[in-house]
């Protein structure tokens, strides 16, 4: 199953966001972002550091971002940033619980119909 082919369904949904080209910032600037994103992140305003961290492609603050929304049960939301950091131990566990509730949903749904 190709699982890029299953995102690209969420994609008018800003579900998930495509990164194909490299950070528009310089290594200062970057360096200078991320410092700040990290300040957010720490004051509590953790939209406002995700999206210092979307800017720069900065790994470790995806994955924390993606930490915080997974500790609120927002799980979709949480995946889409380590997807985007890029960090498969932590997205692979969760592409398999999505799924694993998709696929309860679907056998639910055949049930009810019969």
């Amino acid at each position: 199953m190709d699982r890029k082919k299953i995102f690209e369904n969420f994609d008018d949904r800003d579900a998930f966001i495509k990164v194909s080209t490299p950070s528009p910032v310089d290594g200062s600037q970057k360096a200078a972002l991320n410092r700040k994103g990290n300040q957010f992140f720490n004051e509590g305003k953790i939209e406002e550091a995700r999206r210092v961290f979307m800017t720069t492609g900065y790994s470790d603050g995806l994955s924390r971002v993606g930490d915080f929304y997974k500790s609120k049960g927002r799980l979709l939301e949480a995946l889409k940033m380590y997807w985007m950091a890029p960090d498969k131990n932590k997205s692979q566990p969760l592409i398999e619980q999505l799924s694993y509730l998709i696929q309860s949903m679907v056998n639910d749904s055949g049930r009810q119909e019969i």
